[in-house]
């Protein structure tokens, strides 16, 4: 195992580049990206269609391989992590959320939330405590006996939260999580991340193209052809004044991008 500089240091990348295709039909997706995110922080990735933020989570998350470059989590070098250990490491160190929510229809919500720490073989007495635990900070007791296809989206992602943080993983990977709700349950859902981060430490790495939901990060980096191009921290700033100075630079940036 090889270690990073900082144990504040979650998530580091170094030159990393990602190339799909091979020969003169390569297509270069991230192109020497480095970046760093600390524990606890709460970081946006945005960019127009093709400017490799789902790249950037996919490599992230070891769902991709970089064609060149190191990615340590934790201190950890992923990048070279053969897959049986890739497994064991997004089980115990990664959350995830997704669009679309990934809720098994046939479990209730209580079931749903705990199958992490079942897959981990966790004791009943620690799953319980853990499961109370997050239910209570998401707010969301009163919804674990029901099953998902009697939620609505916002509660289904809340859920599916829940469900991410259960395992109290390094790095929560959130991608394009208000894709299929609506302008409220986006809102809330957006309070729901602000809360994981600042009641739990949550640290979380976000991709969207919506600006008003990526000014809820404390930070945006903005990338363009596979690289870092820009990027805002929200400081003590109001967030209406962050989601102007966003559309501002994601007008500057061009391409198929949400700014409304």
């Amino acid at each position: 195992m090889q270690t990073g500089n900082s144990s504040e240091e979650i998530l580091r990348m170094e030159h990393v580049t990602k190339y799909y295709g091979n020969g003169e039909a390569a297509a270069r997706a991230l192109n020497d990206v480095s970046l760093t995110v600390k524990k606890g922080e709460f970081t946006a990735i945005m960019g127009a269609s093709g400017s490799g933020k789902s790249t950037l989570l996919n490599v992230t998350a070891t769902i991709d391989r970089v064609s060149c470059g190191e990615i340590y989590v934790e201190g950890r070098m992923i990048s070279k992590c053969k897959e049986r250990e890739l497994s064991d490491f997004r089980r115990d160190r990664l959350g995830f959320i997704f669009q679309e929510y990934n809720l098994l229809d046939t479990l209730t919500v209580a079931e749903n939330i705990k199958l992490p720490l079942n897959l981990k073989h966790a004791g009943v007495e620690q799953t319980e405590k853990e499961l109370r635990r997050v239910a209570e900070t998401l707010d969301i007791k009163e919804l674990l006996d029901r099953f998902p296809g009697s939620l609505s989206g916002g509660q289904r992602q809340r859920a599916a939260c829940a469900r991410a943080i259960i395992t109290a993983p390094a790095l929560v990977l959130a991608d394009e999580p208000t894709g299929a709700l609506d302008s409220a349950n986006s809102g809330a859902l957006m309070r729901t991340f602000c809360m994981m981060n600042s009641r739990l430490q949550s640290t979380i790495l976000m991709v969207t193209h919506d600006a008003l939901v990526g000014s809820y990060a404390e930070r945006v980096l903005f990338l363009k052809d596979g690289a870092i191009w820009n990027e805002l921290r929200r400081g003590k700033r109001e967030q209406k004044l962050f989601y102007r100075e966003i559309l501002t630079v994601m007008a500057a940036l061009g391409g198929d991008t949400d700014v409304m």
